[in-house]
Parts: C-alpha cells; sequence; structure tokens
C-alpha cells in the first residue's frame, strides 16, 4: 500500500493516527530501518513493522501518543529470553519514531448568523476544522463560509441530538433564538466534550438551565461545564468582538488542557 496516500485520506477525514517509523535495526530483525505503519486509536493498523509482540507493544505506545499528541522514540529487545520486554528471542534490536498526526480539532457552530461568520474565520485561521449549522440555507452555505469543512443544513436541535461527539471536540451555539438555543443545548450536554458554550445574557441562561433541570433531568454538575455567556469577559460589543472573547475561551481550553 501507499502509506502517504493514507495518510492524506486519514488527514481529509478527520481521523486521529500515528505514523511509526523503523529508525534503526541492531541484529536479526523482522523489518529493515525506513519500514513504515500507521496506527488508529482504534489500533487499527495499514502496514506493518514485523508483526509479533513488538509491533503490538508498538501500537500501545503509538495510541499514546496519539491521545498525548507527543512524539515517542522507543526501542524495543528481540533478544528477551527473560521476558522483560517483547519475550522475543530473535537476537536483535529495533528503535521506533512515532509520530502524532495532527487533525485539526472538530468545533461544532450551531447558528450561521453575524457572529458566527467571524467565529469561523478565526477558528479555521488557529487550526480548527468547522462544521456549521443551521435550518436557513441561505445562512448554512459553502460559499457564505468558505473556510468551514463543511456546512450543513438541519434543525439544529435535531442535529445536536444526533451528533456523535468525543472529549477533543469543540461546540459553539449561537443560534437566533432561544428555542433552538435549548433544543441544541439538550442535544449535547450529557455527551463528552471539551467545550461547550453559548451564547446569552444571564437571564436567558437562567430560563433554559431552569427547563433543562425540570423537563431533561439535567444535573447541576451537567450545567456546570457550559460555558455561558459565552467567551472571555472583554466588555465585547460587535460581532467581531464577540467572535474573538468566544475564541479565545477556545484557546484557552485547548491550551490549558495539554
Amino acid at each position: 500500500m501507499n502509506i502517504y496516500q493514507k495518510i492524506v485520506e486519514l488527514q481529509e477525514k478527520q481521523i486521529p493516527s500515528a505514523l511509526v517509523t523503523v529508525l534503526s535495526t541492531k541484529g536479526s530483525v523482522p523489518r529493515e530501518a525506513g519500514c513504515k505503519m500507521i496506527v488508529l486509536e482504534t489500533g487499527q493498523i495499514f502496514g506493518t513493522i514485523g508483526g509479533s509482540s513488538v509491533e503490538a507493544r508498538v501500537i500501545n505506545e503509538a495510541i499514546t501518543a496519539i491521545q498525548s499528541q507527543k512524539i515517542r522514540l522507543v526501542s524495543h529487545d528481540l533478544f528477551d529470553q527473560e521476558e522483560k520486554d517483547t519475550g522475543m528471542v530473535c537476537g536483535g534490536t529495533m528503535e521506533f519514531l512515532i509520530e502524532p498526526l495532527t487533525v485539526g480539532e472538530k468545533l461544532f457552530v450551531f447558528g450561521g448568523g453575524h457572529v458566527a461568520l467571524p467565529v469561523v474565520q478565526l477558528a479555521v485561521k488557529i487550526g480548527f476544522s468547522v462544521t456549521v449549522i443551521d435550518d436557513r440555507s441561505e445562512f448554512a452555505a459553502k460559499d457564505r463560509f468558505p473556510e468551514a469543512h463543511q456546512c450543513i443544513q438541519a434543525q439544529p436541535g435535531k442535529y445536536a441530538e444526533e451528533l456523535e461527539l468525543s472529549d477533543r471536540d469543540y461546540v459553539v451555539i449561537v443560534t437566533p433564538g432561544h428555542k433552538d438555543d435549548y433544543a441544541v443545548l439538550r442535544g449535547v450536554i450529557k455527551k463528552p466534550v471539551k467545550y461547550l458554550g453559548m451564547i446569552g445574557s444571564k437571564v436567558k441562561r437562567k430560563e433554559i438551565y431552569e427547563k433543562l433541570k425540570t423537563n431533561d433531568g439535567v444535573t447541576e454538575a451537567e450545567l456546570k461545564k457550559v460555558h455561558c455567556p459565552i467567551g472571555l469577559e472583554i466588555g465585547s460589543e460587535t460581532p467581531e468582538e464577540i467572535a474573538v472573547s468566544i475564541v479565545a475561551e477556545l484557546i484557552k481550553i485547548k491550551r490549558s488542557t495539554k
């Protein structure tokens, strides 16, 4: 297989992975220096660095590298009669470079209005892969958000309910109305996310939070993970200023959890 074509495919699909390269070898080993293997977070692999227990160990180390997003340099003993490493008796050693292949962290922006425009522009510039969701065709359009990874015309609450999220994903709720804000928040609040923010005043927050607790069984602990009012407090007023405060908060969360 063409390992580099696979990397491009995984990057386009926003699938986290790691590239493992055999850096050096000594003695009797199953593969030579330069051989490569791609590892997904699920443990699935493309290519091979020799199979057996040494490959199994490196796969686990690659998964750790994906999760930490840190490059790793590891070596393994293939002459391991005491079974302290691979348990193999081939008679050599292998050194591996494990490189996590970074994909843009996913940001889902619910609402394609005035605030969403600069939010998307700024978020893309700092590396986010952005999806915009709006039920109005003119607000969920690629010509409006050319920088976005995708624009989806859908009822925000229904899309939020069906959306699969991970603890690496970010959600920004800036729909034009309380009804959709409530529906989206209800749809995502019990799902794992790295960041969840909703635009609105303290009065709006109180009204929606009470409704979520009364009608939907949402707990105080779940509500505490919501950033509302959204964004850092910088006295912002215009859509562009509000966008700066929102993206600044995304950066703060992104950096503080690394």
